[in-house]
């Protein structure tokens, strides 16, 4: 029944420009701002090790890329933004998808932020890269 006590909602890119992602996967759409984010999951046959290595846009030496991106999470203002995912350069979308309704979570890049992580080699203010690599 309606217990009212815990909601799933899907999940939409926020962004401010579509200057940081590739279309190449987004069809006529140039910038994926308030589009949904489909399901996704990263198989590779033979290799059952996986890692996402932030602020990089290649593997450790052994290691084989199976893609880079932005990493992104919800706007730090809200209270679950603690899970950072690695958002292809040519992101997906989910066809028809556009809405401004705010319902659900929320994507939005992430940006270094000197203190506890270190300045060098990180830039304050500057989003971050991502690769996501296989062994």
């Amino acid at each position: 029944g309606h217990q009212h006590n815990s909601y799933m909602y899907g999940t939409e890119y926020q962004l401010n420009s579509a200057s940081y992602f590739s279309a190449d996967n987004m069809g006529s759409i140039n910038n994926p701002y308030n589009h949904d984010v489909p399901c996704a999951v990263c198989h590779v046959a033979g290799r059952s090790t996986h890692v996402m290595i932030p602020a990089r846009l290649s593997c450790p030496q052994g290691w084989s890329k199976e893609y880079n991106g932005y990493l992104m999470t919800e706007n730090h203002g809200h209270y679950s933004n603690k899970n950072f995912i690695c958002v292809d350069e040519a992101p997906n979308l989910v066809p028809g998808s556009y809405s401004s309704q705010s319902y659900g979570a929320r994507l939005y890049l992430v940006e270094a932020k000197c203190g506890s992580l270190p300045c060098t080699p990180y830039v304050s203010g500057y989003e971050l890269t991502c690769v996501v690599c296989t062994k």
